[in-house]
């Protein structure tokens, strides 16, 4: 009885005010359309971040599995690829799905793109193939324009990175509009992601980097 004149008052007061009461039973504690539509949600973030730290986590392995089988460094496979097919140097990579080379990227002075490949162990060229993908967007012609007119080539930003690990990585960069080097490196369990200013060569931490390497 007590119960039936409190939620009468209850309605009285709000059909009284313009509102409405939704009616309820004592005990009643299933979560709303909204709060579990938030909680997916917050599920569904979580899910995200925990697959995005296992992808990075499943690349710094593959790092440290290519590191160790790699005598040649970032800085030393770039210049025996200059030295075999000159030009401009792109990026830099340390391949490890089985062909276990650095794959340098170079520009020659007639636009030209080569895939130069370095032997880790040695740094003996491997081999040289012509890039036959010439569709250039606006980006990519920005962005070798940077880089010839930088003061830090990649061989100088693959050095300055290597003081912060190993570098497994060099390549061109277009961080929210502004051109720099992007390296990553692995040192011990770390692996770490670095900007290197074009202009000066001061390495800074990837601001999406979430890796602890200092």
């Amino acid at each position: 009885m007590k119960r039936n004149i409190v939620i009468a008052t209850l309605t009285a007061a709000a059909l009284a005010t313009g509102g409405t009461v939704a009616a309820f039973a004592a005990g009643d504690d299933e979560p709303t359309a909204t709060q579990r539509q938030t909680d997916t949600s917050a599920h569904e973030a979580a899910d995200r971040d925990d697959d995005a730290a296992d992808d990075r986590d499943d690349d710094a392995t593959e790092d440290r599995t290519a590191v160790r089988s790699a005598d040649v460094t970032a800085a030393e496979a770039i210049a025996a690829a200059l030295k075999h097919t000159p030009g401009t140097a792109l990026s830099a990579d340390l391949d490890d799905d089985g062909a276990d080379a650095w794959k340098v990227s170079v520009v020659k002075g007639d636009g030209t793109e080569y895939d130069v490949r370095i032997a880790p162990d040695s740094g003996k060229v491997l081999g040289a193939q012509r890039d036959t993908d010439d569709d250039q967007d606006a980006d990519d012609r920005a962005e070798l324009a940077a880089v010839k007119g930088a003061k830090t080539d990649a061989r100088e930003a693959a050095l300055a990175a290597a003081h912060k690990g190993t570098v497994t990585e060099i390549g061109i960069d277009d961080d929210n509009g502004a051109v720099a080097w992007s390296a990553e490196t692995v040192k011990g369990n770390s692996h770490g992601e670095w900007n290197v200013a074009l202009d000066t060569g001061k390495v800074t931490q990837d601001r999406d980097d979430d890796g602890d390497d200092a």
